[in-house]
Order: C-alpha cells, then sequence, then structure tokens
C-alpha cells in the first residue's frame, strides 16, 4: 500500500479527502432547488462518467493496492514539495470558488431559479476558478503519486472536459444573462486573471 510507503502519498491522500469534503459541503444546500434550465444531454452525461470514476479510482487503487506499481516514476527530489505547494492553493481556490459561488453552484450545466451571476470575490477577475482549481488539483496529484496511471488519471480527462464544456457553459450563460454576461467575459480571463 504506497499511503503506507510514501509520505507524499499520504499528503495526497489527505487533500484529496479535504477536496472530496468541500464539494460534499457545498452541494448538499443545492438539492431540490427549482431549475429553470437544464443542458446535460447524452455529451454531459459521458464526459462526467469519464471524468469522475477516473479521477476517483485510479488515485485509490495505487493508494491501497499495488495493482498500479508497474507504472511508477521517479521525479526530482524538489517535485513532491512544490506540488504539496500547489495542492493547499488548489484546495484553497477550489473552496473560495464554491463559497463565492454559493447557491448558484451546480456539478451540470444548468441555472436554477433565482439563479445570479457572480462577479465578484474570485470570479471577479476569473470566469472559471474552479475549473482552473481542478487543473491545479490535477497537477498537483501527477507531482505527489508518482504513477502514468493513478497521477495522471484527473489531468487528461479532465482537460477533455474543459475543452469541451466550458464554450457550451459560456453560450448558456450568454442566453440566460446577455450583454451582462458577455461584458463579464471581455474583463476576465476564462483561467487565470486578465490583468489589463
Amino acid at each position: 500500500m504506497n499511503i503506507l510507503k510514501d509520505p507524499w502519498a499520504a499528503l495526497f491522500f489527505v487533500g484529496f479527502v479535504i477536496y472530496t469534503a468541500t464539494r460534499a459541503r457545498y452541494a448538499r444546500p443545492t438539492r431540490g432547488l427549482e431549475r429553470v434550465h437544464r443542458q446535460v444531454d447524452a455529451l454531459e452525461k459521458g464526459l462526467l462518467l469519464l471524468v469522475i470514476p477516473s479521477s476517483l479510482l485510479l488515485p485509490l487503487l495505487f493508494l491501497f493496492t499495488p495493482l498500479l506499481n508497474f507504472a511508477n516514476y521517479e521525479l526530482p527530489k524538489f517535485v513532491p514539495p512544490l506540488g504539496a505547494v500547489v495542492m493547499l492553493l488548489a484546495i484553497w481556490l477550489f473552496w473560495r470558488s464554491h463559497a463565492d459561488l454559493g447557491l448558484n453552484w451546480s456539478a451540470t450545466l444548468e441555472v436554477r431559479k433565482d439563479h445570479q451571476l457572480v462577479t465578484n470575490g474570485v470570479y471577479r477577475r476569473i470566469r472559471h476558478p474552479m475549473y482552473a482549481s481542478i487543473f491545479l488539483f490535477s497537477a498537483a496529484q501527477a507531482m505527489l503519486l508518482q504513477n502514468w496511471l493513478a497521477g495522471f488519471s484527473a489531468l487528461v480527462p479532465f482537460t477533455l472536459l474543459y475543452l469541451i464544456r466550458t464554450p457550451r457553459e459560456e453560450q448558456m450563460m450568454v442566453s440566460i444573462f446577455g450583454d451582462e454576461y458577455r461584458r463579464y467575459m471581455q474583463r476576465t480571463g476564462r483561467l487565470i486573471p486578465r490583468l489589463w
């Protein structure tokens, strides 16, 4: 079991639990809220079916069984501590994104009754800070879990989800919020702040 042998793997597991608990904490209050627009088609479901199992199952297999050890690799000694810093930043941004969205958050492409366009907090300069946090966490995972399968199990499928879903999400937001969202797009970056 890699979690017992490798302190960086153990640290990843702690971050993984915090990350998952953060999502659960903010998902709970949104259950049962009335939806006014839902765009969950076969493509959206397929993307979620690709991302969720791979980003959960492979790291847990690596942490708690020797099944994936054939794909282990070794990084320079400075990389795992850097991964720990990136993971902390990812967890903070993930939490802050959820906290700033409040009841406006959804795991899928949908809008609920009384949905508001959130443009404060971390959304002031970044349109998709939650996606940015997932990219950061996925990068940290590759630095902390030194295994080709478990380390990259979130990054590759999430990149695919991001590339397909983000234009659809932004189109949905334009259809609901119109020029207000277009202006918001002009003054913000998708994943990193627009500083000019």
